[in-house]
């Protein structure tokens, strides 16, 4: 199998040097990273390859399609399986990205840590061991990319970062994970499913505004996204799906000119389509052309739409992308 290595808090250690600042910052590479975990030699023959060594804030769309790139040469040159590992605050993101990307059966498993090297109890080692076990399990084949920490397996399009410290912080909320890694073995509670692939190419992607509603907002920033330059915009609403019906207008102004796909900001459950009828409901902004994004969140609706656009989906296709996405975020359980 393949390990690639793009940095982050399970690459770094505290800094030591007087001329820096003081903090924890990425020093170490994937090979350190793998042979300070002797127990994954045990488990199977990995290739390791560095492909970034930073804090995941800085990474972008074209490190996403560099990993995506590299991992799918890998598995056409015979990896069963490919390993990624970078910094938490982005995983609920990249991993996705990478899904929308990741067109093979060979298991594509994302990890990092919440403690860095020098931490007393630092995650990383287990993490990565773990991320190894299940990239070489035929059980992890045809789910797509997976998110893996704390012994957790998550599915990408349901993952989020739920708290900023602790090593539990990875849930996938109102699903749960799709298996475990269990006295070193991964367990998975049901049958491997997943949506197909989009395309194969993540970047360059057009611009997409994301924007949270928030009590008394005036629709100001809805009102300046469209002279901005974007091709699209998320707007993270109330509930099932609400605005105020002070920022209505702004909202109609803005779907007549680019898509606008409505997601929630509450964090799980799904987009609403026929509750509420009061204006800025989930009804009336459907009326209005907004998308709805079922069961997505703001962050990966955001890299949806961007891939949509990126391919020229039409209004109809960005809707029944939307649909399906949407509604397959969950775990397929046994009947």
């Amino acid at each position: 199998m393949t390990y690639l290595a793009l940095g982050g808090t399970i690459a770094s250690v505290a800094t030591t040097d007087p001329a820096h600042r003081s903090g924890a910052v990425p020093r170490l590479d994937a090979h350190d990273l793998l042979t300070g975990v002797p127990a994954i030699a045990e488990t199977a023959h990995v290739d390791a390859h560095q492909l970034d060594l930073v804090p995941s804030p800085s990474l972008g769309f074209d490190d996403v399609q560099g990993a995506l790139g590299a991992a799918r040469r890998a598995v056409e040159a015979g990896a069963s399986g490919v390993v990624v590992s970078q910094g938490t605050d982005t995983i609920e993101e990249t991993a996705y990205l990478l899904d929308l990307g990741w067109d093979r059966p060979e298991p594509l498993v994302v990890t990092g840590a919440m403690r860095h090297a020098s931490a007393p109890g630092a995650d990383g080692p287990a993490n990565l061991l773990a991320a190894v076990r299940v990239a070489v399990d035929p059980g992890a084949r045809g789910r797509g990319v997976l998110v893996v920490l704390d012994d957790e397996v998550h599915a990408a399009a349901t993952v989020r970062k739920t708290h900023t410290s602790s090593t539990g912080a990875f849930t996938s909320p109102g699903t749960g994970p799709l298996g475990w890694v269990t006295e070193g073995l991964p367990v998975f509670h049901a049958p491997a499913h997943r949506v197909p692939a989009l395309t194969d190419h993540v970047a360059p992607l057009p611009p997409v505004a994301l924007h949270r509603v928030s009590l008394d907002d005036d629709g100001r920033v809805l009102d300046a996204l469209g002279d901005l330059g974007y091709r699209g915009a998320v707007v993270e609403g109330f509930g099932g799906g609400h605005v105020a019906e002070r920022t209505l207008d702004a909202v109609h102004r803005l779907a007549r000119r680019m898509p606008v796909v409505m997601a929630s900001r509450t964090g799980a459950g799904s987009t609403l389509a026929a509750t509420y009828g009061f204006p800025g409901g989930e009804i009336d902004l459907l009326d209005a052309g907004l998308v709805p994004a079922g069961r997505l969140d703001g962050l990966k609706s955001r890299l949806l739409l961007a891939v949509l656009l990126a391919v020229d989906a039409p209004p109809d296709r960005v809707h029944a992308e939307f649909l399906a996405r949407g509604r397959s975020s969950s775990p397929q359980r046994r009947p």
